[in-house]
């Protein structure tokens, strides 16, 4: 696909708890973000409807007409080749249509799917954290845990728009069953809920007013709370162990993560590099570096963007 320097790109970033859309002009500029709350523990009918009701705010906006194609990050698994998705973290979507579904909304453009983590990998190597970099991997540590991958100075998908989805790489052999079926996630120990769950278990509650999140056991960890450090530790210790097997396999120069929980800054952070160098020991991988996400909440929308600019698409309602 071709685009002039002057056209926008129509980005869908959609996860377990936002469905996020924007205009992204080819400099990874975002432009009228908007979004909406996903449906949580709704039919699959009510999340694409948040979605198309998302991507009826985008095409209000006067830019509209300069709009050429349309890409889409989601959290998955995803299917590209069959414009499918099955997020782990939204029941309702089970090898759900979503191409399919926003066939009215964006009639007329074409679609490119691909891996939330995918389009987070894409604009920090177009843009961010990872520029410059021949081989890099990124992830997005969220509700979820999901990760790209560039090797070769490009980024790589895989087939169906799954490659890098490090979230469910099995780090405890013997660990809880995972919602994908799987024991011992990535996920089940590093994501946002994980962390809140193995706080509060060793005892750590909110305050009354405070946050309950992730975010919470983050500000309680900085304050020295035993409870939220070890919930930290335990995230990163997990991620280290991915990272680092992602090294030996694919000899990745960096690692860039993003999402709501790498916000906690150092207090991920610093645990994190410091497990990653009891794991990634061989000579090849121990000079890998870790870096937070430089694109912020906006990442998803530029590489779903990046992603649809570079891509043929699935041509849903052909121009006249």
């Amino acid at each position: 696909m071709t685009h002039d320097a002057h056209a926008l790109t129509a980005a869908l970033d959609i996860g377990g708890t936002k469905i996020a859309g924007a205009l992204v002009a080819a400099d990874g500029t975002v432009h009228g973000r908007t979004v909406r709350p996903t449906p949580h523990a709704a039919s699959g009918a009510r999340v694409l409807a948040a979605v198309t009701e998302v991507l009826g705010v985008l095409r209000e906006l006067s830019r509209w007409p300069q709009v050429t194609a349309l890409g889409i990050g989601s959290a998955g698994p995803v299917d590209a080749r069959r414009g499918t998705v099955s997020p782990v973290n939204i029941p309702g979507w089970r090898d759900f249509p979503l191409v399919e579904g926003v066939r009215d909304a964006a009639c007329g453009l074409p679609v490119t799917l691909v891996g939330d983590g995918v389009a987070m990998t894409a604009a920090e190597h177009a843009w961010g954290a990872a520029r410059g970099h021949d081989s890099a991997l990124g992830m997005v540590v969220s509700t979820g845990v999901g990760g790209g991958l560039v090797l070769g100075g490009q980024p790589y998908p895989g087939p169906t728009g799954n490659a890098g989805h490090i979230g469910h790489l099995s780090v405890e052999l013997d660990g809880e069953r995972c919602p994908c079926g799987g024991r011992g996630c990535v996920e089940r120990l590093a994501s946002g809920p994980a962390i809140v769950r193995r706080a509060m278990a060793a005892g750590w509650r909110p305050a009354p007013d405070g946050d309950a999140g992730a975010a919470g056991v983050a500000a309680a960890a900085r304050a020295g709370d035993p409870a939220a450090l070890d919930a930290f530790a335990r995230a990163a210790r997990a991620l280290a162990a991915a990272i680092s097997a992602t090294a030996a396999l694919t000899e990745i120069e960096v690692a860039v993560i993003g999402g709501g929980v790498a916000l906690s800054g150092d207090v991920l952070f610093t645990p994190l590099r410091a497990a990653l160098a009891d794991y990634a020991t061989l000579s090849f991988v121990r000079g890998l570096r870790v870096l937070p996400a430089s694109l912020g909440t906006d990442a998803g929308l530029a590489g779903a963007a990046a992603a649809a600019r570079t891509a043929p698409g699935v041509q849903l309602c052909p121009r006249p």
